[in-house]
């Protein structure tokens, strides 16, 4: 019985708490970790499937520098783009892998979402943010990467065949 009131002064407890948090007093911060410069060619598309329209973008190098790692990205992953009938909403999903200047493997896997289309007010509105996830070796100085949310944003740069994603770990 006394299990049980214990239990019961909890739960009640943990909903008042709610109530008088709500709205949350802080947002999760960012903090910027990398900055990932993918190189890409030959983009093709598997063409209308019964999910979408399905487009694959090879990935061929590039380079990863932020405060606490520097590296390359290994050629031969590859962005799988899923967009809807009329193209105004795309999935994506990225997977491949980094090597740091260290000789440290890393397996990236990035999925986002990109709405190009109107707002409300029949405004053009264009958003595109995805969520990398990091899988680098436990015993290694990268094992941070593992136990953290990041997000990204693209950078579209002049005359640089590929995009720049700004990576920020969510503290």
């Amino acid at each position: 019985m006394r299990q049980l009131l214990i239990l019961v002064t909890l739960i009640v407890t943990t909903v008042n708490t709610k109530a008088q948090t709500y709205p949350p007093k802080e947002a999760p911060q960012l903090e910027f970790a990398l900055q990932l410069r993918v190189t890409i060619d030959g983009t093709y598309t598997v063409g209308e499937t019964t999910h979408g329209k399905r487009t694959v973008i090879p990935i061929t190098g590039g380079t990863i520098e932020g405060p606490r790692l520097k590296g390359t990205v290994i050629p031969g992953g590859a962005d799988y783009q899923l967009a809807n009938a009329d193209a105004t909403r795309t999935e994506l999903e990225a997977i491949y892998s980094i090597k740091t200047d260290d000789g440290i493997y890393i397996h990236v896997r990035n999925k986002g979402l990109v709405v190009d289309g109107k707002d409300a007010q029949g405004q053009p509105y264009y958003y595109f943010k995805a969520a990398p996830q990091f899988e680098a070796p436990k015993d290694s100085r990268y094992a941070w990467l593992n136990d953290a949310l990041f997000v990204c944003q693209p950078e579209w740069v002049k005359d640089f065949k590929g995009i720049v994603l700004n990576v920020w770990m969510v503290k």
